[in-house]
């Protein structure tokens, strides 16, 4: 009697989410479900690469075994490599970060921009979706009928009186001039966006959206922080 093929083992993801004041990690299957305990430690500074494979290293004795590794990181990757970093350290300027961490992990891993791996666990995958995080800086991510556009850095644009996205409602500027007239600024850069894109949804998400105390469009929502990590199953659907 023949017996029968063993099911399919569903890949189990190792998904990394470096920020400017902290990283987590935890492992997801391919429908989404976390399988472990999500872990953060916080950032080093400086926060170079080495310091930051250092951080890393310490959430990987944490996880369970897994299988490949998708990593979210604040600035323009390209290929694996990251070129920009503006709120780590400048040592990260053409930095193979997905090939360290197949080094430090012995599994395949891919990178993309932050904003653009969060954005991936909550598009609908229908027309022009945007994606806005408010954290240590701005993050923004473009999709297109479900195909994440990446490394558009809107957060490093001019807005207004010379200064950037960034600059007016980052972290920095929030502790600077309060909550009123953060969300003053805040409620501008959404029309404004409104305007260049058209887009049909805009999902906000950041550690800060959390102080976000105005009436939003009808087309924007808030969604949670662990999208950050869970986007990294849907990295791996992406093309290569």
């Amino acid at each position: 009697m023949a017996t029968k093929p063993k099911p399919k083992k569903s890949p189990i993801t190792f998904c990394l989410d470096i920020g400017g004041t902290g990283i987590k990690g935890f492992t997801a299957d391919a429908a989404d479900r976390p399988t472990s305990e999500r872990v953060r430690l916080e950032t080093p500074h400086p926060a170079s690469p080495d310091a930051v494979l250092d951080v890393a290293a310490e959430i990987v004795k944490q996880m369970p075994p897994f299988d490949r590794v998708a990593s979210g990181f604040p600035g323009v990757v390209v290929q694996g490599r990251t070129l920009t970093a503006p709120n780590l350290d400048p040592a990260w300027e053409g930095f193979d970060l997905a090939g360290a961490l197949e080094k430090l992990t012995g599994k395949p891993a891919r990178v993309a921009n932050d904003a653009g791996v969060q954005g991936l666990a909550v598009i609908e995958g229908v027309g022009t979706e945007l994606v806005l995080t408010l954290g240590t800086g701005m993050g923004f991510a473009l999709y297109i009928d479900g195909h994440y556009v990446p490394n558009i850095e809107m957060a490093h644009h001019p807005f207004r009186k010379e200064r950037t996205y960034e600059e007016l409602v980052g972290n920095a500027a929030l502790h600077k001039v309060g909550k009123k007239r953060w969300n003053r600024r805040v409620r501008k850069v959404i029309a404004q966006l409104a305007r260049i894109f058209n887009y049909r949804i805009l999902y906000l998400g950041g550690g800060n959206a959390k102080e976000l105390h105005f009436e939003l469009p009808e087309n924007a929502r808030i969604v949670e922080n662990v999208a950050g990590l869970l986007g990294g199953v849907k990295l791996w659907q992406q093309p290569g």
